[in-house]
């Protein structure tokens, strides 16, 4: 102690971490104790130079390293780390003799009284031992991994091959998608429209299908349903599920019946199990709706006067997600003429860190606003809602 407080000098010199105090153009400032040792350089070496001198040797890597680093926390004004980079270190016995060393330096922004970055912390931690050890655990495998860490232009032409192969499967994705997703049979008093937009992410397409109906009763069944996962194995499931719940439609009488039966389905199909889906039957007659939902977001019926109401009254976990099979719940709901009925996948409504009832009310207000348009113009109007990260099917029925 110094007798005004604490030594923070004192501290600053004892610390086992090798440090130094920068200006923003990497100025030395000072160098602790263990910074001096592990450089073989005294303070009075080191002082108003420029950090670089002290490493004499691979000092374009270490430019490119470090300087992008500090950028990092001069502009963000977060610590920042960087590593392990192989730097090596001329032995102070044996001059023009330099010994590999790996490291992993970490800066730090040090803020004065006004918020703004006055210097910056540079600790160096040797690694050296570390990376040897992996060396002998892990052999070739482990230096290739870094030696490919610490080249950016390998690891970008890796990146490349990666993204034209992920390109071209989206292509052949969204071509089987294509085949499997015909434009919907037109409903003989209704009129319908249907939208599907698939994910900008070459990873995240396919999985999401619709299904408009016309039975042989006169009523219709509408459908939307999403597989959990993505590309040309999701676009496959997806194909089976359609198809099947398309069948069971056109001999129950129910939607529930007709869950029920994709649900045994789906848990003999791999890749097929948690898959979401609502299915609702339209008793145009008499003006009413059945639905049954296995986990899906929940369909939204639009009255006339623009209220709208989600259909969430029959809902039960996805497909083959319980453990015993169990009979799907169902409702029913009446409607008005002119209402309009809109069936859709989570890409519409979910968000990354959103809740998704904010997704849901922003669906109701656009809905609201716009729910005299033609069907057409709304399923347009609906799909802009998707922000492309996920695949999104949207299905448009005037009552």
């Amino acid at each position: 102690m110094d007798g005004q407080g604490i030594d923070y000098r004192g501290i600053f010199d004892a610390s086992p971490s090798a440090m130094l105090v920068l200006t923003s153009d990497l100025i030395i400032l000072d160098a602790n104790a263990s910074y001096q040792t592990l450089v073989g350089r005294d303070r009075r070496q080191l002082q108003g130079r420029y950090i670089f001198d002290a490493f004499p040797q691979d000092r374009d890597a270490l430019d490119d390293h470090l300087t992008a680093s500090v950028r990092r926390v001069l502009e963000t004004g977060k610590q920042d780390v960087e590593g392990p980079i192989r730097y090596d270190v001329e032995e102070p016995d044996r001059p023009g003799v330099f010994t590999e060393r790996w490291w992993s330096p970490v800066n730090a922004p040090v803020m004065d009284a006004e918020g703004n970055i006055a210097l910056v912390v540079h600790r160096l931690e040797e690694i050296t031992d570390l990376v040897r050890a992996n060396r002998s655990d892990s052999g070739r495998r482990q230096q290739m991994e870094f030696e490919l860490y610490a080249r950016s232009r390998e690891l970008q032409e890796v990146n490349e091959r990666l993204r034209q192969a992920n390109a071209h499967e989206r292509r052949v994705a969204l071509a089987l998608q294509d085949a499997m997703l015909p434009a919907p049979q037109r409903l003989a008093h209704h009129e319908s429209a249907v939208r599907y937009r698939p994910a900008l992410d070459a990873l995240n397409v396919c999985g999401d299908w619709y299904e408009v109906t016309q039975l042989s009763s006169g009523d219709y069944a509408v459908a939307v349903g999403d597989v959990v996962g993505h590309g040309l194995a999701a676009a496959g499931v997806m194909g089976q599920l359609r198809s099947a719940l398309s069948a069971a439609t056109r001999v129950v009488k129910d939607p529930a019946t007709a869950l029920d039966g994709l649900d045994l389905y789906a848990r003999s199909i791999d890749g097929a199990l948690s898959t979401t889906t609502v299915q609702t039957f339209i008793d145009w007659r008499r003006r009413r709706l059945s639905y049954s939902s296995a986990g899906h977001p929940p369909p939204a019926l639009v009255r006339p006067g623009g209220t709208v109401q989600f259909l969430d009254g029959a809902t039960d976990p996805p497909l083959g997600a319980s453990l015993e099979h169990m009979p799907r719940p169902q409702a029913t709901i009446s409607y008005a003429a002119g209402s309009v009925l809109v069936l859709y996948t989570d890409g519409l409504v979910e968000r990354r860190g959103e809740d998704i009832d904010v997704g849901l009310q922003r669906l109701a207000s656009l809905l609201s606003d716009h729910h005299t348009d033609d069907p057409d113009e709304l399923a347009s109007t609906l799909a802009k809602l998707s922000d492309g990260t996920d695949d999104t099917a949207v299905v448009v029925v005037r009552l």
